[in-house]
């Protein structure tokens, strides 16, 4: 299940050394012990592996202009990451892949989620080229009075990027919707993070953009692709940072990167893929000039014996017999690279099944849905799974006893109604909370941990206490 896929642009000062030390140094500073693999160490070559079965990593080297990497962890529950690197020397463009294989979970988002540190180590190097004027950076881009034509250029419509731009405005109380900062570090080498730096520019880029720009703490995601539109999102929380708002963000961004296609030389697969064949076409082409050889060897000793006396046909028959055991050892080599290429496409093979699973997942997941959606989801993000759909539902059943009877109006909701599992998520809520406020006598500990629970975020203000429902307080 691909997590993330990214293509970034390279300065010319890496070279494959330093791309292969970089590497190295990734694994060995990795936070988890458990991810670095032990006496892990380069000795100068381009085509190694080391670590286990359950952990290890290999780099491959074509043509000397392309290195691929890949690191591979088994899970105790049986699952495997991989994370590739694959940098071309000479597009210097380097595709960057975290995979997971497939399980049942596989398609929920993961909250924490952030690109692969190694974009960091990339950024800190000083490998990253610039996106045109805008550097792909993991800080946010703070937008003022001196360089607001950044911005109103790309609402505009006049410059593009080849990253995605997000623009975050600032809300009415002059503060930021979201953590810019966090959200900058995760987007790294996916997305460009611009901030209104102060209420007073807000004037600027309203004229500027025509009244066509976000503003009052919205958030709008300009894609390089038009074709993909623009998103735009607004925030609705109302005492700190707006979570769900940057879950939405980084979950639109992820998976635009992730929609844009891949050359297969960019991949780990397509570049051993890539290495399989050149190999097996050098080895044939090997095989079939030393049997040629070998013929030929063997048709001129025969020649030579018949025409030679004893002695001479003893030493013959020796140097013939020489020669046979010298072709044989070159093709007892050729059977040990067929050996090897064997293993390459058994490799290959396990990773075709396992992409065959997961699409044999994903289409056990939509065969189950045999029904046509009858609404599409807005752009409000749900507080649990399947909030929104109770709402709706909520809303039809309390609507359906001023329907007229026996109409149609009044069937088709009835239907809907029975066909989508009304389980009054909602109403349960709302008793746990008259249940749990029935003997109010104060909050203690017991009762703010319930709450919370639930998804109230509970601040103090001296005595009295203010409980907003996910942060949202609508």
């Amino acid at each position: 299940m691909l997590l993330f896929s990214a293509i970034l642009d390279i300065n010319k000062t890496m070279t494959r050394e330093s791309f292969v030390k970089l590497v190295i140094e990734w694994n060995k500073s990795s936070t988890y012990e458990r991810n670095i693999i032990p006496d892990l160490k380069w000795t100068g070559t381009y085509s190694f592996r080391t670590g286990t079965d359950d952990l290890w990593l290999s780099v491959q080297e074509y043509k000397k202009q392309i290195i691929a990497v890949r690191y591979e962890k088994k899970e105790d529950d049986g699952s495997i990451w991989d994370t590739d690197y694959v940098m071309n020397f000479e597009d210097m463009k380097m595709s960057v892949r975290l995979d997971r294989s497939y399980t049942a979970d596989a398609l929920s988002f993961d909250p924490k989620f952030s690109t692969p540190h190694f974009i960091t180590l990339l950024e800190q190097k000083g490998y990253l080229k610039a996106d045109g004027d805008l550097p792909v950076t993991r800080e946010p881009i703070f937008i003022n009075e001196e360089n607001v034509s950044l911005l109103c250029d790309v609402i505009n419509g006049k410059n593009q990027y080849k990253l995605p731009v997000v623009f975050i405005s600032r809300t009415f109380e002059d503060e930021e919707p979201v953590d810019v900062r966090r959200l900058a570090a995760r987007l790294k080498g996916a997305a460009h993070v611009l901030v209104q730096e102060n209420t007073s520019v807000g004037y600027t880029i309203r004229d500027l953009c025509h009244s066509n720009n976000e503003y009052n703490g919205a958030v709008g995601i300009y894609f390089p692709n038009a074709a993909y539109g623009h998103k735009r999102y607004l925030s609705h929380s109302g005492t700190g940072y707006d979570v769900f708002l940057m879950e939405k963000v980084l979950r639109t961004v992820i998976q635009y990167c992730n929609g844009q296609m891949t050359e297969p030389l960019y991949t780990w697969q397509g570049v051993n893929n890539a290495l399989l064949m050149e190999r097996m076409t050098i080895q044939r082409k090997e095989r079939l000039e030393a049997e040629a050889a070998r013929k030929k060897a063997e048709e001129e000793m025969n020649q030579l014996l018949n025409s030679l006396e004893e002695e001479e046909d003893r030493i013959r028959k020796n140097a013939a017999e020489e020669a046979r055991i010298e072709a044989n050892k070159i093709l007892d080599g050729f059977d040990n690279d067929l050996q090897y290429l064997q293993k390459q496409v058994e490799e290959l093979t396990k990773a075709n099944e396992i992409l065959q699973y997961e699409n044999q997942g994903m289409k056990a997941k939509l065969d189950s849905v045999n029904e046509i959606p009858v609404l599409y989801m807005g752009d409000e993000f749900e507080f649990y799974p399947g909030e929104i759909k109770d709402l709706v539902l909520l809303v039809l059943s309390e609507s359906v006893s001023n329907i007229q009877e026996k109409t149609r109006r009044s069937d088709v909701v009835k239907d809907i109604i029975r066909s989508n599992d009304y389980k009054k998520t909602s109403d349960q809520k709302a008793e746990e909370i008259k249940k749990l406020l029935k003997s109010y006598d104060g909050m203690t500990g017991p009762l703010r941990q319930a709450l919370e629970d639930i998804g109230f975020i509970i601040t103090e203000d001296g005595k009295h206490y203010k409980l907003t429902y996910y942060g949202d307080d609508r």
